[in-house]
């Protein structure tokens, strides 16, 4: 069987992503990244998704975002803004909570790992429609990402190729959640609240939040989430 390394936060898409990597018949190893997010109840999602889906190995790797901040997540400084916050980020159009070369550190060290394995394929649950004017999940600069994975690796310069799927790139939440729940996907055990506590309850009222709930409506499946209060 075909491995593959797929980035798992443990959140709503990442889970989603496994499920379908899975799906089409790959072997799949699993990697998270303690980066000091604020939202560290992820991190235990992504474990208990790894254990339930049958992961043939997940890892946490750390890596020292809250050295750079820049991001809401990163600096307890910053607030993470709620989704009807009437004076939120007016003048940008990219959201505090973007995380500055997240992604492209992340499927860097994905690709060293998929290399390592053996593996020519890395999947990221990066989304351009409900989100949130991220630079780093846009299909432009994944296209890009892998271009660079076959220039600057052994695999690539000896005639081989690495491939970069972003199986949701181009879906509504509501089509994600549907599916998901058609592979039967448990996503009660998953987080995706910017806030959430060290129990994993969510907040109810940041954009992931917002976004999940408005998802669960529209697909017309029950909303598994613990929310706090």
């Amino acid at each position: 069987m075909k491995k593959a390394v797929v980035l798992l936060s443990g959140g709503l898409d990442s889970t989603t992503v496994l499920a379908m990597a899975k799906e089409q018949g790959f072997n799949c190893f699993t990697v998270s990244f303690d980066y000091g997010q604020r939202h560290r109840s992820e991190l235990e999602a992504s474990r208990r998704v790894a254990d339930a889906m049958g992961v043939i190995e997940h890892k946490v790797l750390k890596v020292g975002l809250t050295d750079i901040g820049g991001s809401a997540l990163t600096d307890q400084t910053m607030n993470v803004p709620d989704f009807d916050d009437p004076e939120k980020e007016i003048n940008s159009v990219v959201p505090s909570t973007y995380v500055p070369a997240r992604n492209t550190i992340f499927l860097s060290m994905a690709l060293g790992w998929a290399e390592v394995l053996g593996s020519r394929d890395i999947f990221i649950g990066a989304n351009v429609v409900d989100y949130s004017n991220y630079p780093d999940c846009r299909p432009e600069y994944l296209q890009a990402f892998e271009q660079l994975a076959n220039l600057a690796t052994r695999v690539g310069v000896e005639g081989d190729s690495f491939k970069v799927h972003a199986p949701l790139l181009t879906m509504t939440k509501g089509e994600i959640i549907v599916a998901g729940d058609q592979l039967g996907v448990g996503y009660g055990i998953t987080v995706s609240c910017y806030q959430a506590d060290a129990q994993g309850a969510a907040c109810g009222i940041c954009d992931s939040c917002t976004y999940r709930k408005r998802g669960f409506a529209e697909a017309g499946v029950d909303d598994p989430t613990l929310y706090q209060g």
